[in-house]
């Protein structure tokens, strides 16, 4: 499988005062991005406060999310554990629930070498046919994959096929290029790098805009994929000063704070994350106002 275009991340909402999920929420905020012509849907990622899940709301989000988008889109399973063992577990529930891909991050306390994070991927591998979304994001993870083991993963590895970058280093998409002759699909995963990344030849973002911003993304992918580069230009910079701020701000904090500006009562990250301050939201609103007004 390859995917192609905006795949879109939601939240994790929850109830105000229990911090439950509120899964009447979750169904209307997935449906709304559907309306905003993303290409796929990725729950369960950072944005998703994946982390902050019990194992049966891991799995209660899972399936929620899958019945929702009811193969309107492929959906993109989020699976960050620091254990090989729960990994291969997540993994597994994903096949049986219906997910068309996993995307993969290994999380680390201890400092991981090379071989660790291969077998890791390697064991996840053999254990689900599953396509393999690998996912380097050092901010959240602590481990920071070089191109030249990813690109060994998706050579010798069967089920990996495509890698997601949130690092913001464009060197990082040339070189996934260079190392595979361009047969790995690369995505974005660093907003303010959607641009260079579209003319690099990624073949997708990975992103929460589409949560704030409608349309706007999917405006953007499609005038780069067309070679209207004056366009993607237009929409990008449009766009670019709220990418900075939810991404400066904690995405979990900032997606919410602006769905709650927008009416969706998605309620608070949780915690020990905390909401948006009054000053944030200020900021973000003004922001988000901004982008519509142009």
């Amino acid at each position: 499988m390859k995917l192609e275009g905006i795949i879109a991340y939601p939240i994790t909402p929850f109830k105000t005062e229990s911090q439950e999920v509120d899964f009447d929420a979750l169904t209307i905020t997935l449906n709304a991005l559907l309306e905003h012509q993303c290409d796929a849907i990725a729950p369960l990622g950072s944005a998703g406060e994946s982390a902050y899940l019990s194992w049966q709301e891991w799995q209660q989000v899972a399936q929620t999310s899958i019945e929702v988008v009811n193969h309107r889109v492929p959906v993109v399973l989020g699976i960050s554990e620091l254990t090989t063992a729960m990994a291969i577990q997540k993994a597994k529930k994903a096949e049986e629930l219906g997910a068309d891909v996993i995307m993969v991050i290994p999380v680390s306390y201890w400092k991981l070498t090379d071989q660790e994070i291969y077998d890791y991927y390697q064991q996840i591998a053999a254990a689900t046919k599953l396509p393999i979304m690998v996912y380097n994001n050092p901010a959240t993870s602590g481990v920071d994959m070089s191109p030249e083991l990813i690109a060994k993963m998706f050579h010798e590895i069967e089920n990996i096929c495509m890698v997601k970058d949130s690092t913001g280093d464009i060197q990082r998409m040339h070189k996934f290029y260079e190392l595979t002759h361009g047969k790995l699909p690369f995505y974005n995963g660093c907003n303010p790098l959607a641009l260079e990344a579209f003319c690099a030849g990624a073949s997708g973002w990975c992103t929460v805009a589409p949560n704030l911003l409608g349309r706007l993304p999917n405006q953007l992918y499609q005038a780069a994929k067309s070679g209207d580069l004056t366009q993607a230009k237009t929409l990008f910079y449009k766009q670019l000063p709220l990418l900075r701020f939810i991404v400066q701000g904690g995405l979990p904090k900032t997606i919410k704070a602006g769905l709650n500006e927008l009416g969706f009562s998605v309620g608070n990250p949780r915690k020990p994350l905390q909401q948006a301050n009054p000053s944030e939201v200020n900021q973000l609103k003004s922001l988000m106002k901004l982008v519509m007004a142009t």
